[in-house]
Parts: structure tokens; sequence; C-alpha cells
């Protein structure tokens, strides 16, 4: 999984453990392991849910200071209103 710059640290620390995507299909799997910031993570659960089902524990353990901010990361693939489908990936470092 590729995350951006301001992100990776936190993730290499281990504190993001959860990614809200907007994919048209799945880019990873559960049980899968990925390089990120010179960690590697392990994805513990992938589902797909509207943007209005991402939860506060989601938007904090996303790393995102609120669910706008996450709604603008996750649109870099194109506009995220309420009923748009995404992907939740929780997931640990090794």
């Amino acid at each position: 999984m590729i995350f951006s710059r301001d992100l990776r640290n936190a993730v290499a620390r281990g504190e993001i453990t959860v990614s809200i995507r907007r994919w048209s299909r799945p880019q990873v799997k559960v049980g899968g392991r990925y390089p990120v910031a010179g960690v590697v993570i392990e994805i513990d659960s992938l589902e797909v849910l509207p943007f209005s089902a991402v939860t506060d524990d989601d938007v904090r353990d996303s790393g995102e200071s609120d669910r706008e901010t996450l709604r603008e990361r996750a649109a870099h693939s194109g506009p995220i209103d309420d009923d748009t489908l995404v992907h939740r990936i929780e997931f640990h470092v090794v």
C-alpha cells in the first residue's frame, strides 16, 4: 500500500492502523503483507462500506483530524459523497 509522505512515519510507528480508500476493486488482501516506510504491515480486515459509515474512531485511526480531511485525502481518485463506496482497511505493523 502507498501512503502519503506525511503519514508514512505514523504508519511505521503503528499510530495509524486504518486506511480509507476509494478503489474500484481491492488492491490488498486480508493476511497480505506490504512494505511501508521501512516496515511491513499486515492487513487484518478489508470491507466495503459507504463513506457515511466511517466512524470517528476510523477517522482518528487513519491519522486524520476530522471526517472532511479524510474525505479530501481519499478523494484523490474522484469525489466522495456520503453514499460513495470506499474500502476500509485495518492493519498492523508486523
